[in-house]
């Protein structure tokens, strides 16, 4: 299993770029940041910085979206990246939550979201696409290599990863929830032709080692609040009861009142009460380490290939130090 660290890029972005050369040195392999251009500095600019002071992480959002940046500007900032240092990026993409909804637009449909994908990877890896129905290339792109991986939740977005990214994110680290979309994913990859143990599994979801359980859960309720989010999309889409979605998904949200995306990602959030311990303790990774390992042991016999580290609450340092020394070595041996 390999292990990736999800930071925002709060200011200063030196910060930013320490804990990931802290988590290279720990063993982690993947660098991920969210991407909302409002809410957090740019992290296109800051993956130069880490990848220039790292020298095998590699880098990526988590996640994009096809709104905020035209699709050949996004394929040429990643393909310069890889120029500049060997092919040690990977795209994440979604529909875009508050990247687009803090700028007053909506999350893009799914069917844009399939186009750009082919379209980001293909103009990457220096082969011509279509975009806007124009054929372009970009002509100084040499073996440049751009796997996209896709975050998903729901059984029409699930079904898209598995016939058109590379990898799946799912953020969250629930063992019944991971295995019902793992499979709903390779079931889609396979459908469509492709081979459904090609794809990459990435889980994502804080994780906060110590004894103190009461602390870790306020320090982590913020990922119920955005998880819900996206649940109350599929409620609204599909119904609460629909069968379409597992209920051990959606029932938490009905409490719900809005959200404030000012707190988007951060352990204060106000709007997040509504989350019980119950689901804290499902979608997150709390306890002491040994807990940590055996939830992790359960994802990866379900096929999870990653798993990546939120880390924001007040223990970053002694998160990542403490994957370094005792849970991902028990991982990788």
């Amino acid at each position: 299993m390999d292990f990736g660290l999800v930071l925002q890029t709060d200011p200063p972005a030196s910060e930013v770029v320490g804990l990931m050369r802290r988590a290279e040195r720990n063993g982690f392999q993947y660098g991920w940041t969210f991407d909302s251009a409002v809410l957090w500095q740019e992290p296109f600019v800051i993956y130069s910085r880490i990848l220039e002071h790292t020298t095998k992480l590699h880098v990526g959002p988590m996640v994009t979206n096809p709104g905020t940046r035209t699709w050949e500007v996004t394929a040429s900032t990643f393909a310069t990246l890889n120029d500049m240092y060997g092919n040690r990026t990977v795209c994440g993409i979604g529909r875009g939550d508050s990247a687009m909804r803090v700028a007053g637009r909506k999350p893009n449909t799914l069917a844009r979201l399939g186009e750009a994908i082919d379209v980001i990877r293909d103009l990457a890896e220096g082969r011509e696409a279509l975009v806007d129905g124009s054929p372009v290339r970009i002509p100084w792109v040499r073996e440049g290599q751009l796997p996209v991986w896709m975050a998903a939740y729901g059984p029409k977005a699930l079904a898209l990863a598995g016939q058109k990214a590379d990898g799946f994110i799912l953020q969250l680290a629930d063992p019944f929830l991971t295995e019902w979309m793992v499979k709903a994913v390779r079931q889609a990859a396979s459908d469509a032709g492709r081979d459904p143990d090609a794809l990459t599994i990435c889980v994502a979801a804080p994780a906060y080692v110590g004894d103190d359980l009461a602390h870790a859960r306020d320090q982590c309720r913020w990922f119920g609040g955005m998880v819900g989010n996206h649940v109350a999309d599929l409620v609204a889409k599909y119904g609460e009861h629909s069968g379409m979605v597992p209920e051990e998904l959606t029932a938490y949200i009905k409490d719900r009142h809005g959200y404030d995306y000012s707190h988007h990602g951060r352990a204060d959030n106000p709007d997040t009460a509504f989350v019980p311990d119950e689901i804290v303790d499902r979608f997150c990774l709390l306890g002491p380490a040994e807990a940590h390992i055996e939830k992790l042991r359960h994802l990866k016999d379900l096929g999870v290939d990653q798993f990546a580290v939120y880390n924001m609450h007040d223990a970053k340092e002694a998160t990542i130090d403490a994957y370094g020394a005792e849970i991902i070595p028990a991982l990788t041996s």
